[in-house]
């Protein structure tokens, strides 16, 4: 069956920013005029056509919803990245873009009243959907105190780092920043590791640890370290949210409890879509093979994208680096890394 036409936005790239020699952000214009809702964390899905098909890369935004008045990413150079090459070398100001969506997990939580202090724990290019997400917090959520510990080679080499001082300096003290250079020839606070975590969340942590929301973003060893020390130092693990930039194909350690076909029926925007999905096909690449448009970016259980509730019936996920405990027992799951078992499963998309 041909694959239905999809409902790609086009963009025009309306004013590139220099931030650092290696990343840039793009301002950019919606050419229907209607404009996207979204929440401040949150990604942009790009759509690249290709004659082999199209590939997907998603950027996060940088820009904050009601706040600025356009749509940004903010993009650094990767090594031997195809899509962040074009990005940096060769986009220009009037190109246009396809975009399948906005998606995205990496968000604040709907009870963020429970919260008193949160601290964004960044590394690198990480900082694009904090700094949407502090921009957001200290506007519109004046109870909430936040510490921003950001990693760096260098100043010059830090994303936003002018705007971010500027922040903290008309925040009245409710944003702190520490800026942890490896530079720096003070060794004991270049780069961060277990110790230096732990004794900066006991400088600067001024509530209880269930009342201390923490977001993550860097390379997935930096994350590793930060999410295990806190951990260790009491933070619920409900309260550490992490995003990663870097996809990769998770390598199967186990086999679902139920192997049998099942009919998986998706509610859509316009219609129910109804297939059989059989493992070792995923829910999202089976509804692919029908023609059925879901939507999807990573394909790896590491974004979020695909995310549907289940209203009937159990999903098994395979990988999972992005839904948390208490969403997972609201029925979300992954539909690039879920299979329908011990029956027929009813999903809807929000």
């Amino acid at each position: 069956m041909p694959e239905q036409e999809l409902p790609y936005e086009q963009l025009i790239i309306q004013k590139i920013i220099t931030e650092t020699p290696d990343a840039r952000t793009f301002v950019l214009q919606q050419v229907s005029g209607i404009p996207y809702t979204y929440k401040a964390g949150q990604f942009l899905t790009l759509v690249f056509p290709r004659p082999t098909g199209e590939q997907r890369r998603s950027y996060s935004l940088s820009s904050a919803p009601g706040l600025d008045d356009a749509l940004a990413i903010t993009v650094k150079r990767i090594e031997n990245g195809e899509f962040s090459r074009y990005f940096i070398d060769h986009a220009r100001e009037g190109d246009r873009l396809l975009s399948a969506g906005i998606g995205g997990l990496f968000v604040l939580p709907e009870d963020i009243a429970a919260y008193r202090q949160l601290f964004f724990i960044i590394a690198g290019s990480g900082i694009t959907p904090a700094f949407s997400l502090i921009k957001t917090i200290l506007h519109k959520h004046v109870h909430l105190s936040i510490v921003l510990l950001y990693s760096n080679r260098s100043a010059q080499d830090t994303i936003f780092y002018d705007a971010l001082i500027e922040l903290a300096q008309h925040s009245q003290g409710r944003l702190i920043i520490d800026f942890l250079f490896s530079s720096s020839n003070n060794i004991l606070k270049s780069r961060l590791n277990n110790s230096l975590l732990a004794a900066l969340l006991s400088e600067y942590g001024q509530a209880r640890p269930e009342e201390i929301l923490c977001y993550t973003c860097g390379p997935v060893d930096y994350m590793d370290t930060v999410s295990i020390t806190l951990l260790t130092e009491g933070i619920p693990r409900s309260n550490i949210k992490k995003e990663s930039f870097v996809s990769y194909v998770p390598e199967l350690t186990e086999l679902p409890p139920d192997t049998e076909p099942h009919r998986v029926s998706i509610k859509l925007k316009d219609h129910t879509a109804a297939f059989t999905v059989q493992f070792p096909v995923s829910i999202l690449h089976q509804a692919q093979k029908e023609g059925i448009a879901l939507p999807y970016s990573c394909e790896s259980g590491q974004c979020g994208s695909c995310a549907a509730r289940c209203t009937r019936g159990r999903v098994w996920i395979a990988y999972n680096e992005v839904l948390t405990d208490k969403e997972l027992d609201e029925g979300l799951v992954l539909t690039c890394q879920g299979f329908p078992i011990g029956g027929d499963i009813e999903l809807e998309y929000e």
